[in-house]
């Protein structure tokens, strides 16, 4: 019982590690770099890499927790919190991205740029968080775990393409009704969001939602069985986001206009 609480915290350590050297890298780009444009590729990348190194070491905390399935889901609930209150300002998604080019919210170019700092974000987060594996600070920690494919994908492929598709949908819609609500309340919301988003679908392909995540995460199994994880943590997350775009600004103002039109008349 103690060398699976020692590892925990150990893991708990990383995790608190990783935040506190993002953050102080945050703080040292913001006061040396006067750039616009360079100031918002580096949040971006710093955002996608903390988010990506939390993960990775979240499954092996959740390895090392107790059965009770509660414990995964408190510590998914905690890290979204620590993501929400240190990452404003910064996407980490590209449905996201996808989201506010849809929405014309920003310049083709921008939307570019910030995709491939999270490419860059999640592809660092995979080459750190083998190098702090490596030493072997506890039996759960080895670089080989990185280099493996531990699929994720418990459904048949059709299924797996509509979850990930839901959990986007219901996610991006549900946090652009949210951006009128007061920070410190949006973030728990958010954080409660993730958390049942989870609960529902990580079992059935992690409820990932994020392709540069699942990249990261998986990236094994995307070289492995490319089509299928494309399929699924790429097309899904971002037909989702089509969808949404298309019910919330072009299909329901449409409808609203007919109803009223017809009651004119």
């Amino acid at each position: 019982m103690w060398n699976e609480g020692q590892n925990s915290c150990i893991s708990l350590g990383v995790i608190l590690g990783v935040v506190l050297l993002t953050g102080l890298m945050r703080v040292t780009f913001r006061r040396r770099v006067f750039s616009t444009i360079t100031r918002i590729f580096v949040a971006e990348l710093l955002a996608t890499f903390q988010l990506c190194c939390c993960s990775h070491e979240l499954q092996v905390l959740v390895e090392l927790g107790p059965s009770n399935p509660s414990w995964p889901l408190t510590i998914i609930y905690f890290l979204s919190l620590v993501h929400g209150l240190t990452l404003v300002g910064a996407v980490s998604n590209p449905c996201g991205v996808l989201e506010q080019l849809a929405l014309e919210q920003m310049p083709i170019g921008m939307g570019i740029l910030k995709i491939i700092a999270q490419m860059l974000g999640a592809w660092f987060s995979r080459t750190f968080m083998m190098w702090i594996w490596k030493p072997g600070i506890s039996k759960w920690h080895y670089p080989e775990r990185a280099l493996k494919c531990t699929n994720p994908i418990h459904i048949a492929l059709p299924e797996a393409f509509l979850v990930e598709m839901l959990c986007s949908f219901i996610f991006h819609s549900t946090m652009m009704h949210f951006q009128e609500i007061r920070l410190k309340f949006r973030i728990h919301l958010q954080a409660a969001l993730i958390t049942f988003l989870v609960f529902a679908g990580g079992s059935l392909t992690g409820a990932v939602f994020n392709p540069v995540l699942a990249l990261s995460l998986h990236f094994q199994c995307f070289q492995t069985l490319f089509y299928n994880y494309f399929i699924v943590y790429c097309l899904g997350p971002s037909l989702g986001i089509m969808l949404m775009v298309l019910m919330f600004s072009h299909f329901l103002p449409w409808l609203h206009n007919m109803n009223r039109n017809t009651k004119n008349a």
